[in-house]
């Protein structure tokens, strides 16, 4: 893939679904977007309340078997990407494809390092930091150990 299909966008400060939704709509139309610091992105809303609905999104399982019940991530690039599958047409080939062209980095890898990331304005934060909780935060707090998993 040449260096003109891909879109590698830094969310370092960048609001949650804004982000997600720049990256569907990217994927949708062909290009390999790759997400690095995925653990800085914020979310907005009250810390506590934030952390206490995702918590319990927890709870939800299956009735039946276990294996069954939803897949519940804690690392913040899997939570991400669960974030952008949300947008994107699932159950047809054309949303499979472009899932498939997400690709969400903890830091900054040195693969892409020549590449230069794209800026999106309107994905950053106007509020100052303490509105925010961090995706990273979010994680550890629902048990991600950190970025050595």
């Amino acid at each position: 893939m040449s260096a003109a299909d891909q879109v590698v966008i830094d969310a370092t400060g960048a609001i949650l679904g804004r982000v997600a939704s720049v990256s569907a709509k990217l994927a949708l139309d062909g290009k390999s977007v790759h997400v690095v610091n995925v653990e800085q992105i914020l979310i907005s809303g009250g810390k506590k309340k934030t952390i206490e609905d995702w918590k319990k999104s927890l709870e939800i399982g299956s009735v039946v078997n276990p294996e069954h019940g939803p897949i519940h991530y804690r690392r913040p690039d899997n939570m991400f990407k669960r974030v952008v599958r949300g947008m994107l047409p699932w159950r047809k080939p054309s949303g499979k494809v472009a899932y498939r062209r997400l690709k969400a980095h903890h830091g900054y890898p040195a693969e892409l390092k020549g590449l230069k990331s794209a800026e999106f304005p309107k994905t950053r934060a106007t509020k100052p930091v303490s509105f925010y909780i961090s995706l990273g935060d979010l994680a550890r707090e629902l048990g991600w150990k950190g970025v050595g998993e």
